[in-house]
């Protein structure tokens, strides 16, 4: 086999799907999965920003989420409706490096989203009368910059390794471009190229993770000593739609550790399968979740399509 460089591979050809047989039709699922996403995330998007009274931080935190899962969603959606619907395989190689790049990017951006809005709602419950002076917008949006930036950093740092190791092929065999796929196409070892990664992985798993947990188990204690049925109702939904898209982000990535961990070699189609899973569902979820449980985004809603009249309500809290 002939031996290549970064300086001459000029496109990678993806392969994840060649085993395939039913391509079109998987083509067509991804395609309408994307397309709901961004119908979702959106309406969401559109409500809030065209709303004034919900210029608050907990809507703030929902619109900086769709802005994140439009992002992330997009950056190996397009690739696989490319690959599968218009059999486009060949991905030039910078624009493979800017997939790279904006997909772990939405990826760890979502992380430290879903951490912000547990953050938001421990306050929210435990500091209620406290709560406007300590979370304020400018606060909320400075905190959003601040993990925008953290993570370009440590995404800057990642994507400039795949940019400088050497490629003895232009072949990824996974379903978009990301990280993983491109070291494993490099002509190097890549044992040592997924320390970095690794440390992150820790960073999540054993401490911002256990971290949410414990924010959650708090909110759920002093739930169970609101003396008021309707407060604790609405607590109880306010921590449940957190909860379920905190589950959907998080049940792909545990899976697909837990397994490797106790010993179960994953092929190639599985691993892609769970890159799939974890990459369109929770951005599908999310805007589901937010529109539905959300009193003043249904109400936004029932108005704009059932054109009903909708009465100001200034609480922002999830019922």
């Amino acid at each position: 086999m002939a031996n290549y460089t970064v300086s001459n591979v000029d496109s990678f050809i993806i392969t994840g799907f060649d085993h395939l047989q039913n391509q079109k039709l998987l083509g067509f699922l991804i395609l309408i999965t994307y397309m709901l996403i961004l119908l979702g995330n959106g309406i969401n998007l559109c409500i809030i920003m065209t709303d004034r009274h919900l210029h608050k931080p907990m809507y703030i935190l929902i619109c900086n989420l769709a802005v994140v899962d439009i992002m992330f969603s997009s950056t190996c959606s397009t690739t696989m409706i490319s690959v599968l619907l218009a059999e486009i395989k060949t991905v030039s190689y910078y624009s493979c490096i800017s997939r790279t790049f904006f997909y772990h990017l939405g990826d760890f951006t979502e992380f430290m989203a879903l951490t912000l809005m547990a953050i938001d709602r421990l306050i929210a419950i435990r500091l209620p009368l406290r709560y406007h002076s300590i979370v304020t917008n400018s606060r909320i949006l400075l905190l959003i910059f601040l993990t925008l930036l953290i993570t370009i950093t440590l995404m800057g740092v990642l994507t400039s390794v795949v940019d400088s190791v050497p490629y003895c092929q232009p072949v990824i065999r996974y379903v978009f471009c990301d990280y993983p796929s491109m070291i494993r196409a490099a002509c190097v070892n890549p044992e040592p190229y997924f320390f970095l990664p690794a440390m992150i992985n820790l960073w999540w798993f054993c401490g911002q993770f256990p971290f949410i947990m414990c924010t959650y188990a708090v909110l759920a204690y002093s739930v169970t000593k609101l003396s008021n049925n309707s407060s604790k109702k609405q607590m109880i939904n306010t921590c449940l739609s957190h909860l379920i898209v905190l589950f959907s982000y998080f049940a792909p990535k545990l899976v697909s550790a837990l397994l490797t961990r106790v010993g179960v070699v994953l092929n190639l189609t599985e691993r892609n399968a769970l890159l799939i899973i974890s990459s369109l569902i929770p951005p599908l979820i999310n805007p589901t979740v937010y529109c539905t449980r959300t009193k003043e985004i249904r109400k936004r809603l029932a108005h704009v399509f059932l054109h009903k009249k909708v009465a100001p309500n200034h609480l922002n809290v999830l019922s």
